[in-house]
């Protein structure tokens, strides 16, 4: 315990060191590095708190030993053993908790996502489903007070969606939601089958942790810029002007749109907002590759192709098939209600990595 503790308070003295810097008004010059330093106090927070507490505790603990020891008064003692018996609990929780606040923190967990959704195997059925997933992810990002905002969409003719691309902003987006990519299935009775089969359809969700310019740099040469006329539902501003940007960032082939709005220069801004995400996800996926058997032992948060969940609506079912689990609320699930498999999928997580670091 002594190791932990030792390591808990050079982990304090950061923080401290950090905050100091923080409040230098010179580093307000260098926006990137004041971005940086205040990333890196944040992802510490945590653990500090939990270390101020237990540190706390152990103090209490002494002190009420020490009044059990040489009081006697029987007034004081019985506080004293009462406050040890909330104490002691209390110690053995922090203790339990702090390998897991030690883990190595995931750089992105604290950044906004940029959720891509394609309808996949199905025709129609797939993008009403690939709309069902938009709306649950619209739902769950407004019950955790985050802001939703629409990036680009290729409608489907029966009011579904062939492709949507949104961002979600708020503290901890992608700390939660990267667990949410992979390959989504749903069996149900599609409203255009007439005989009552049941189909299988899917959808495929890609959540990526939105890059910022002290993440990547962009070199201007490197793109193409095209304008051109937005098609498809949108208002007067369609077929009208110039307003749609696509961009091709030349060096890797990457290449997104954007039309959802009327004016060109914000159409460009939300094209690179996805640019950047998408090359950092390039860049990450590189790095991991040298990983790749220590990937396979984790809970999956990034394969395209892995198929990770299933709704089935003839049983109210949802199933998530990395950790076994089925839950019978699939109305509550599709309205938002993602945190019973989002906790779960933490908890697995956390406990695979922490065999490996045993």
């Amino acid at each position: 315990m002594s190791t932990l503790l030792e390591k808990l308070e050079i982990i304090a003295k950061k923080y401290d060191e950090l905050g100091q810097r923080m409040a230098d008004p010179s580093i307000h010059n260098d926006p990137k590095e004041f971005q940086r330093i205040a990333r890196e106090h944040a992802s510490i927070r945590e653990v500090v708190e939990k270390y101020y507490q237990y540190r706390d505790t152990l103090n209490g603990i002494e002190e009420a030993k020490n009044v059990l020891a040489n009081q006697d008064d029987p007034e004081m003692k019985e506080l004293a053993q009462m406050e040890l018996s909330e104490l002691e609990p209390l110690k053995g929780e922090l203790e339990e908790l702090f390998p897991i606040l030690l883990l190595p923190k995931d750089p992105n967990d604290e950044k906004n996502v940029v959720v891509e959704i394609r309808a996949g195997a199905g025709g129609d059925e797939a993008a009403l489903f690939a709309a069902d997933l938009f709306r649950m992810y619209s739902r769950y990002a407004e019950d955790k007070g985050w802001k939703s905002e629409m990036m680009s969409v290729n409608e489907s003719g029966i009011g579904g969606f062939k492709e949507v691309i949104f961002i979600i902003e708020g503290t901890g987006a992608y700390s939660r939601l990267k667990y949410e990519s992979g390959v989504h299935r749903v069996q149900r009775v599609p409203a255009t089958e007439s005989s009552g089969r049941i189909h299988t359809s899917t959808a495929t969700v890609a959540v990526l942790a939105e890059a910022e310019d002290v993440d990547i740099e962009i070199d201007p040469k490197d793109l193409r810029i095209d304008t051109y006329r937005s098609s498809g539902s949108g208002g007067q501003h369609v077929n009208t002007t110039d307003s749609a940007v696509r961009i091709t960032h030349l060096p890797t082939g990457i290449v997104v749109s954007c039309q959802d709005e009327k004016s060109q220069h914000k159409n460009r801004d939300k094209a690179m907002r996805v640019l950047r995400a998408k090359m950092l996800e390039m860049a990450q996926a590189e790095a991991q590759a040298e990983m790749d058997a220590a990937r396979k032992s984790q809970v999956g948060t990034g394969d395209r192709s892995e198929r990770i969940r299933t709704y089935n609506f003839p049983q109210g079912r949802v199933s998530d098939h990395r950790i076994n689990m089925t839950v019978h609320q699939l109305e509550q699930v599709l309205d938002g209600s993602l945190d019973q498999f989002i906790d779960a999928l933490i908890t697995y997580d956390q406990a695979e990595r922490l065999k490996r670091v045993q």
